[in-house]
C-alpha cells in the first residue's frame, strides 16, 4: 500500500477567500427544527484525480497552475445558488444556531504533497487524509483544499459544517459545483424553503421518539477515562465488491426457507452489526446489548403522495434526517443466522420511514425547543456494550465530481465524529459498478476484528484497486 501515511508532508501554498459571483442582500435564515438535532460538528469530503490524460496535441488538457483557478471560478458561481455556504452560523436571542447569509466567502487553500496518488495510504485515512488532504474548517461553513500530488493527480478535500447541510444537500452541491466548472446549467436549484418543514398545529408526535432522541441537559457526565487508556477510534476505508454485496443480500433475504427481499444496505447492515458483535471479547460481554443505528432521508416520506411537495423535497437543502436504531443482546446477534438480524434491522427501520414518523420528529423538536437535543445514538457507546451508526451514501454521485480532468479516482466522506458511537459509511465506487467503497470509524479492537474475520468481504482500499478506473 505504500507507505505515503503519515511520512510525507504538505506545504499549503497559497490562502484566499472566494465569495459568490453575484451578492445578495445580507439576511437571516434560520435552521430547521431538523438541523437543529445535529450539534456542532464538521464533516469532510474528499475526491482523488489521476493525473489529465495527453490530449490529441501531445499536451496536458490540465495542469496543475491551471486547475485551482477553474475550481474558483466555478465555486463563486456555484455559491450564487448555494448562498448558505458562503455565509456564518451565529447565535440567536434563545441561543439557537442561525444562519447569517452575509456572503463572508469560503477560505480556499492550494497545497502541495510530497507524495504520489499510488503511494498513499487511503485505506487508512487516520494517516494520509486526516490533516492533510481536508482541510480543517476555522470560519465560516465550508472551508476548501485543493492539493497537486508529486505525480501530477490532485486531491480535493472539503469540511462543511453538518448543521447546514446533510450528505444529500452535500451532493447537490458537488454535482453543481463540477457543472460550473464544465460550463453546463445546474441539473438541481436548491431549495432552502423553511417551510416545508413546519410544524403541526397542534403538534403531536409518537412517545417512541423519546427513546430516539435525548435534551442535552439529560445526557450523563462524560466517562472518567478506562485504567491503561480506553480502546481507541480509528477510521478505515475498504472495499466491498458486487458479488460479496449479492451474496450477503441473499443469505439475508432467506429466513426459514422463506425469501424477504432484503435491501443491499439492510443486508450489509446486518453483516456488520454481527461483525461488531462478535467482537466483544471481554468476561460477560456476551450479556450486554450491541445498538445500531441506521440514517434515514426523510425527503422522499415528507412528499408522500404529494407530486408537488416532492419536486421541491427533492431539492430541499439542510438536513432532513432521522436516525433510528435497533438494540439486540450480543450473544443473540452472535448466535443467529444473518436473515435473523437483518429481519431486526427491517423491523426497527419500517417505523422511521414513514412521513408520520418525521412530522412527528419535527414535532418533537418544537415541543423542547429552545433545549438542544440530539440522536441517542449518537451518544451510546457505554459500559451496556458496543454502538455504531451506518449512514447510506449510494446516491453519492463519485463520478459526476468531474471538473473537466475526468471523474475521480476515489471519493470518501471522512467523518472522526468524536461521539461514543462507530460511524460507517457506504458509498458506490467509481472503480467498479455495483461495488462499495466504505468509510469505518470504529473501535480499533472491532476493526482489527473485522479485519480477520471479516477480510472475504471488507478489503483495503490500495493503488492496484483505484487502478481499475480508466
Amino acid at each position: 500500500m505504500g507507505g505515503g501515511g503519515k511520512y510525507f508532508t504538505v506545504t499549503v501554498t497559497r490562502k484566499e477567500l472566494v465569495v459568490a459571483e453575484v451578492p445578495m442582500q445580507e439576511h437571516w435564515l434560520p435552521l430547521s427544527n431538523l438541523d437543529l438535532l445535529l450539534p456542532p460538528i464538521d464533516v469532510s469530503v474528499f475526491f482523488c484525480y489521476k493525473k489529465p490524460h495527453q490530449n490529441a496535441n501531445g499536451g496536458d488538457d490540465f495542469t496543475f497552475g491551471s486547475m485551482p483557478g477553474v475550481l474558483r471560478k466555478a465555486l463563486a458561481q456555484a455559491l450564487v445558488s448555494y448562498y448558505p455556504f458562503a455565509g456564518e452560523v451565529v447565535s440567536n436571542s434563545v441561543g439557537e444556531p442561525e444562519l447569517l447569509c452575509n456572503n463572508r466567502g469560503v477560505d480556499f487553500m492550494e497545497a502541495y504533497a510530497d507524495a504520489k496518488l499510488h503511494d498513499l495510504s487511503l485505506y487508512n485515512p487516520d494517516d494520509s487524509i486526516e490533516g492533510k488532504l481536508v482541510p480543517k474548517k476555522q470560519h465560516g461553513v465550508l472551508c476548501v483544499q485543493v492539493t497537486e500530488l508529486k505525480c501530477g493527480g490532485v486531491v480535493v478535500g472539503c469540511t462543511f459544517d453538518h448543521r447546514i447541510a446533510d450528505a444529500y444537500s452535500a451532493n447537490m452541491f458537488l454535482v453543481s459545483w463540477a457543472e460550473m466548472a464544465l460550463c453546463k446549467p445546474l441539473s438541481v436549484v436548491p431549495s432552502f424553503r423553511r417551510s416545508l418543514l413546519n410544524t403541526r398545529r397542534p403538534g403531536s408526535y409518537d412517545p417512541s421518539l423519546d427513546e430516539m432522541y435525548v435534551l442535552i441537559s439529560a445526557l450523563p457526565p462524560p466517562r472518567a477515562p478506562q485504567p491503561g487508556g480506553a480502546d481507541p477510534f480509528i477510521s478505515r476505508i475498504y472495499y466491498v465488491t458486487a458479488e460479496q454485496l449479492s451474496l450477503l443480500q441473499t443469505l439475508a433475504s432467506t429466513s426459514k426457507g422463506n425469501f424477504y427481499k432484503r435491501t443491499k444496505l439492510e443486508s450489509f447492515s446486518a453483516f456488520l452489526w454481527k461483525m461488531v458483535a462478535a467482537s466483544a471479547v471481554m468476561e460477560n460481554d456476551n450479556k450486554k446489548i450491541c445498538k445500531m443505528g441506521i440514517v434515514v432521508d426523510g425527503r422522499r416520506r415528507l412528499s408522500s403522495g404529494d407530486e408537488d411537495k416532492s419536486a421541491v423535497m427533492a431539492s430541499y437543502f439542510g438536513n432532513v434526517l432521522s436516525i433510528p436504531f435497533g438494540e439486540k443482546m450480543i450473544d443473540e446477534l452472535k448466535e443467529k443466522p444473518l436473515s435473523w438480524v437483518a429481519d431486526a434491522v427491517h423491523e426497527y427501520l419500517e417505523g422511521a420511514v414513514t412521513k408520520e414518523h418525521f412530522l412527528g420528529l419535527i414535532d418533537w423538536v418544537e415541543a423542547h425547543r429552545p433545549e438542544p437535543a440530539l440522536a441517542k445514538i449518537y451518544c451510546s457507546g457505554s459500559s451496556d456494550g458496543p454502538a455504531f451508526v451506518v449512514s447510506s451514501g449510494q446516491r453519492f454521485p463519485v463520478s459526476k465530481v468531474d471538473f473537466g480532468w475526468g471523474r475521480p479516482a476515489l471519493g470518501s466522506f471522512h467523518f472522526p465524529w468524536g461521539g461514543e458511537a462507530g460511524y460507517v459509511m457506504p458509498m458506490p465506487s467509481p472503480a467498479r459498478d455495483g461495488d462499495w467503497v466504505v468509510y469505518m470509524h470504529l473501535l480499533k479492537g472491532q476493526i482489527e476484528f473485522i479485519e480477520t474475520e471479516g477480510a472475504h468481504v471488507f478489503r483495503p482500499v490500495t493503488s492496484e484497486y483505484l487502478n481499475l478506473i480508466n
